[in-house]
């Protein structure tokens, strides 16, 4: 089975929406994205976690086939973040934010995980997103996630990050903010002009943009009729997306857009619970099954 190396935060969240409260479930960039890779590669996490960060979940992530080896255990506390959703799912709000040990994050790369093929930079201080890359040798394939405190905050080096890397994630207002224009075309031509070769606009509830320097590719959104707990969607859709390019191993225009197609199945799976309840009981037929919707909703005859 093919590696996907994963770079992110690994945390503890308290979330609370219209359909309830969940405090100190497991959650963060890397966790969310790789097992959503899980279901076509094999995830590795690379990321830091504390002593209080419960034995169970690393059983969980193991028994998805996600190899947990660069995941520092230190004496210390987990990252943690509570937020709250109300009736407009697509709009998070923060309660707090705590960094604990991620605040000293060094990511090292174990030499074994240096030279896999596929890398997604989950959302992370562009700082350390530049010292993964420094560490990586000839991947086919870096995807990158931000997010709007970074561009606020660390643009230069943001622009440095954008220009090493193959992909880069964004849900609308990122690119909106980033690119400094309300037009998502135009951002997404100017992320394309610092030098990476795809954009992928994240728009929640109304789906995805796909944008190369040739081509652009509107995916759908699914027709939600379960929408209990939105967070980690956006990291479960780049998991989707780059475990499945792993799996097939195409980087072909079609492919790409069928990748795209995946990571929004995996996001519409993540949000219809709290967590990874959803994704800890999905099969694999009902990916399939869902995919097969998704094409059913886009197909229309010749005028």
């Amino acid at each position: 089975m093919s590696k996907v190396l994963i770079v992110g935060t690994i945390g503890l969240d308290t979330i609370e929406t219209p359909f309830g409260k969940k405090p100190e479930i497991i959650g963060g960039s890397a966790v969310h994205a790789a097992v959503a890779a899980s279901f076509f590669a094999q995830p590795a996490i690379v990321g830091v976690a504390g002593t209080d960060f419960p034995e169970e979940h690393l059983t969980f992530l193991r028994s998805r086939g996600i190899d947990t080896s660069g995941i520092n255990i230190l004496a210390g506390e987990t990252f943690r973040w509570s937020g709250f959703y109300e009736y407009d799912m697509n709009q998070a709000h923060t309660r707090d934010t705590r960094l604990n040990l991620y605040a000293t994050f060094d990511p090292q790369i174990p030499e074994t995980l240096r030279a896999t093929a596929y890398v997604f930079l989950a959302n992370l201080d562009p700082d350390l997103q530049l010292k993964v890359l420094d560490q990586l040798k000839g991947p086919k394939l870096v995807a990158m996630d931000t997010m709007d405190f970074w561009i606020k905050n660390k643009r230069e080096v943001l622009h440095k990050v954008i220009k090493k890397v193959d992909v880069v994630l964004m849900n609308d207002g990122e690119a909106r903010q980033f690119m400094e224009t309300p037009n998502l075309p135009l951002a997404a031509n100017r992320l394309l002009e610092l030098g990476t070769k795809l954009v992928i606009i994240k728009k929640g509830e109304h789906g995805a943009l796909l944008f190369s320097r040739d081509n652009h590719f509107a995916a759908p959104s699914y027709p939600q009729d379960q929408l209990r707990d939105p967070t980690g969607a956006g990291d479960s859709f780049a998991g989707g997306f780059i475990g499945y390019l792993a799996k097939s191993y195409d980087l072909s225009e079609q492919n790409i857009r069928r990748a795209v197609i995946v990571g929004s199945v995996m996001a519409s799976f993540n949000v219809e619970d709290f967590s990874l309840n959803r994704l800890k009981q999905l099969k694999h037929k009902e990916i399939v099954e869902r995919f097969a919707a998704f094409r059913r909703f886009t197909e229309f005859a010749a005028i």
